[in-house]
């Protein structure tokens, strides 16, 4: 089989998976929904791999294929087909989706065992990975713009899984309006690249932008502008990040798709698809490298104050997506991509070991009312410790290996560069403390009464209730199940968290720098027109960059320990003492607040006026109430006139005849 047919098939699984469990949801029993999501994907993974080999059968320059089933549109010059692009990026994208989803898969038919959307959710969640796989698979701009609505519709569905949770549903709207500002971005950035160079096809586009436009020309900047702002709010890149917070309502296992294996990453994979039209405008890669790098540090610093375990790891996301975004934008498009893929693992991971810990909690999320689950959940402990050890960058880690790599390639490029490695290094040690933040908080201390009561064998289930406001809730559908599941006693769950556990240990074997370059060999023929491809840091400034890394997360997991477990009170003498940089940080920077004030509440301002001004005043009272105050009074006349007396219509016949004399005589004068 070609690769492109292994490629087909890749996407036809998650499909007819959720077909399947859709149109029969009346008569699965049990988990057998789970099971079909999760075998759909697990087949979608074989293709995968049946993709991979395929293709690196051929030739480095040859590892290209487009296939085409049909013409999707064909009208006024425009020509688009059905096609898809399988090369070396694409194959890393749906290796990186199909495997981690299918774990993720796993993971869920155990911890959403009790709910009542059991068959509802596992459609979604196939839905969710076939819109993903399309967008990568996509080889124009037409396909990708579908797979990436797509995926914001799927994401709005499971944010909003748990639709009676008010909290859940707004966080839905948020996350989809915050989209679809991205998705008119982007589409506006396939009108200018197809007005000038013709084409909606990749090939084309790609082969046309070094002879149509001149280098940083006006068009070509707004072009690559307009798809960052697609990026930024598929990615949740300041400005367009304040719904992946939020996003957190869903429940954790959509919390692990988002934020590991689909989504988020979709943004760094568009730029590092159209790395030549951000070569061509400098301008706009520099922009947006700048931005990402706000992004790591603000996120980090906001990951140092939030209570919300969830959260927390969300804004871990938020920073570590402005690591890749970073490298892709300033020509690192290897260290972006391997970042993105040790990434998916280790985050993946976090977020199933949190999981496993609220379930613990009963539902609870803040970490403050957490502590001491050392013992009672070691298993969830050791992975949590793994993921926290790879998210801090920590030897020998894998994103130990990824991280430094991005970081490495800026200062080898050095001037603006060498800026903006320097605020990476900063979000690193920032990263490290929060990680272990993260770790000495939930599993060291004195075990809370949830954690005392799991150590005699006994799982608390308390009352249910939302962890965001606290309200009652039920179990009935459209609210979280009855029971909660824990790694220690469901198998599903170990499975999947030990998989991802040793892949966030050994995932960095493939690009140890002067020992193997499997990774950048495998990726090279995806990037070979770039001109940063020979333009490499030498293998002894590599390992320098990775032994300065260690030394940072070092440093902060240190700092962790000396502030949360050798002297506990340091961070509420801190807080107390700079109370305005804690409510700063912990309002997360006011972002939300700004854009009430600079667009919500305007909005809504200028919606009353329309409401109750234009719309009952204007519209209702003056145009609809005159045109019908005329029609009425014109009736009323009407009426009185036809009084049925024979007097009166003589007399009005005598009027009407004396008026049209008068009209003659005066005209005749």
């Amino acid at each position: 089989m070609s690769p492109t047919a292994w490629g087909w098939l890749v996407l036809a699984c998650p499909l007819a998976g959720t077909i399947v469990i859709a149109l029969g949801y009346r008569v699965w029993p049990g988990r057998t929904p789970g099971v079909i999501g999760s075998a759909a994907i697990l087949a979608a993974f074989g293709c995968s791999i049946g993709a991979l080999v395929t293709m690196q059968q051929r030739a480095p320059d040859a590892r290209h294929a487009t296939s085409t089933l049909y013409d999707y549109v064909h009208t006024a010059g425009v020509n688009v087909g059905m096609s898809i692009l399988v090369d070396p990026l694409s194959v890393l994208m749906i290796l990186v989706v199909s495997g981690v989803s299918f774990l993720i898969h796993v993971y869920s038919v155990a911890y959403m065992g009790s709910d009542r959307g059991y068959t509802r959710f596992f459609a979604y969640l196939n839905f969710f990975v076939f819109s993903m796989l399309l967008l990568v698979l996509a080889s124009n701009m037409v396909l990708l713009i579908v797979g990436w609505a797509f995926v914001g519709a799927a994401s709005y569905l499971l944010i909003s899984f748990w639709y009676r949770r008010k909290t859940a549903t707004a966080a839905g709207i948020k996350a989809f309006v915050m989209n679809v500002i991205g998705d008119v971005g982007l589409v506006i950035a396939a009108f200018i690249l197809f007005k000038h160079t013709g084409s909606l096809s990749y090939d084309t586009i790609f082969k046309n932008v070094h002879s149509t436009f001149a280098k940083d020309d006006g068009a070509i900047v707004a072009a690559a502008l307009l798809l960052t702002v697609g990026a930024f709010a598929k990615s949740a890149q300041v400005p367009l990040h304040t719904w992946l917070p939020d996003a957190m309502e869903g429940p954790t296992p959509v919390s692990a798709l988002i934020h590991a294996a689909t989504m988020v990453t979709a943004g760094v994979y568009l730029i590092a698809r159209f790395h030549s039209v951000y070569e061509f405008a400098p301008t706009a890669a520099n922009i947006t490298a700048g931005l990402a790098a706000f992004t790591l540090f603000f996120a980090a610093t906001c990951a140092l104050v939030v209570t919300d375990l969830k959260r927390i790891i969300a804004y871990s996301t938020m920073s570590q997506i402005g690591y890749m975004m970073l490298g892709v934008s300033t020509g690192g498009y290897d260290g972006g991509m391997f970042h993105l893929m040790t990434h998916a693992f280790f985050k993946a991971l976090l977020f199933m070991c949190a999981g496993s810990v609220i379930a613990a909690m009963a539902g609870i999320q803040d970490i403050n009312r957490m502590g001491g689950f050392r013992r009672a959940m070691p298993f969830t402990f050791v992975t949590f410790t793994i993921g926290a050890l790879a998210l801090a960058g920590m030897a020998p880690m894998s994103g130990w290996f990824s991280k430094d790599e991005i970081l490495g390639f800026d200062v080898h490029r050095s001037g603006f560069y060498l800026v903006l490695a320097i605020v990476g290094f900063a979000g690193a040690l920032l990263t490290a403390f929060y990680s272990f933040r993260m770790v000495f908080r939930v599993f060291y201390g004195d075990p809370v009464p949830e954690a005392a009561s799991l150590e005699r064998g006994e799982l608390a289930h308390g009352e249910h209730m939302n962890p965001m406001t606290g309200e009652h809730e039920d179990t009935e559908v459209g609210f979280p199940g009855p029971d909660h599941h824990i790694a220690e006693r469901e198998f599903p769950m170990r499975l999947a968290m030990g998989a991802l556990a040793l892949l966030a240990i050994g995932a960095g074997i493939v690009a140890i720098p002067g020992v193997t370059d499997w990774f950048r060999n495998f990726l090279d023929p995806a990037f070979a027109d770039s001109r940063f491809i020979n333009d490499q840091p030498s293998t002894s400034a590599d390992w320098i960059g990775l032994i300065v890394g260690a030394g940072i997360a070092l440093a902060g997991i240190t700092t962790a320990f000396v502030m949360y477990i050798r002297r506990p009170g340091v961070t509420l003498a801190l807080r107390d003492r700079f109370p305005t940089v804690h409510a700063f940080l912990s309002g997360r920077w006011y972002f939300d607040e700004l854009y009430d004030a600079l667009f919500v509440r305007p909005a809504a301002t200028l919606g009353r006026f329309g409401r109750y001004v234009v719309e009952s005043a204007f519209v209702q009272g003056v145009l609809v109430g005159g045109a019908v105050g005329i029609v009425r009074a014109g009736a009323e006349i009407a009426r009185g006139a036809q009084s049925g007396y024979l007097r009166a219509y003589a007399l009005l016949l005598l009027a009407g005849v004396a008026a049209l004399g008068l009209y003659f005589l005066l005209q005749a004068t």
